[in-house]
């Protein structure tokens, strides 16, 4: 029994083994000829990523086909979306659903959520950080062209305050990826501050002009070792 068990183990895709490994290969080339995945994974170019994705979704016990298509590329950096991101930690056995308790004013900057879940088994509950518009405007995210925190503040603040709550609770759900709302927020942001430092530096480059006087060449006497001036030297 102990060895069929081994053997089965063995013939899982992954890194673990070079049959795993192939396997996950087999499987990646099937994900890269289909047109139902997201272009990030589809074609021979795209073969890399088709694997990782394949290899995360086995650690997180997910659907290849549901981590592709929630996983996405922005500003150069993976992120989930923040509704495939809250399912999975519902989904993940070890938690109640997460709930959301509404703070402040709504429709001012004290307009806040906070989310909330407990262990299973466990009469404890657990509370995220208090996510409030206030917070939005303070870290540059409100104000943002496009931002959706104007449009949309209510779903902004419950999705904001549930990966709050899954990175500071169960860190290992989201691979310590960000979800794509927050890279737009922190990346837009850390852009401009490295704009900012570029035209800063452009406008600066070589405008200080450092004044050197010429001094005149010293020649040495290669049989008495006396110093002459140029004068003497071209008598």
């Amino acid at each position: 029994m102990s060895k069929e068990v081994a053997i089965k183990q063995q013939s899982l895709p992954g890194f673990q083994s070079a049959e795993g490994f192939e396997l996950l290969q087999r499987q990646a080339k099937m994900f890269c000829g289909s047109s139902l995945v997201p272009q990030q994974f589809q074609g021979e170019q795209n073969y890399g990523n088709a694997i990782i994705a394949l290899e995360m979704a086995q650690r997180m016990n997910a659907s290849p086909l549901m981590v592709m298509q929630n996983l996405y590329i922005v500003y150069g950096n993976p992120g989930w979306s923040s509704k495939f991101l809250i399912a999975t930690f519902n989904q993940c056995g070890r938690f109640e659903a997460i709930k959301y308790k509404e703070t402040g004013k709504k429709g001012t900057d004290s307009q806040g959520v906070i989310a909330y879940t407990k262990e299973k088994g466990s009469d404890e509950t657990i509370y995220g950080p208090e996510v409030t518009i206030s917070i939005a405007k303070q870290e540059g995210w409100y104000e943002k062209k496009g931002s959706k925190w104007k449009t949309m503040p209510d779903q902004m603040l419950r999705y904001r305050a549930a990966a709050w709550l899954i990175r500071t609770t169960a860190p290992e759900i989201s691979m310590g990826l960000q979800t794509t709302d927050e890279i737009i927020d922190v990346e837009g942001k850390v852009s401009d501050v490295m704009d900012d430092v570029t035209t800063t530096i452009e406008h600066n480059a070589n405008s200080e002009v450092i004044d050197i006087e010429p001094s005149e060449p010293t020649f040495v006497d290669a049989e008495t070792g006396e110093i002459l001036n140029a004068d003497a030297m071209f008598k």
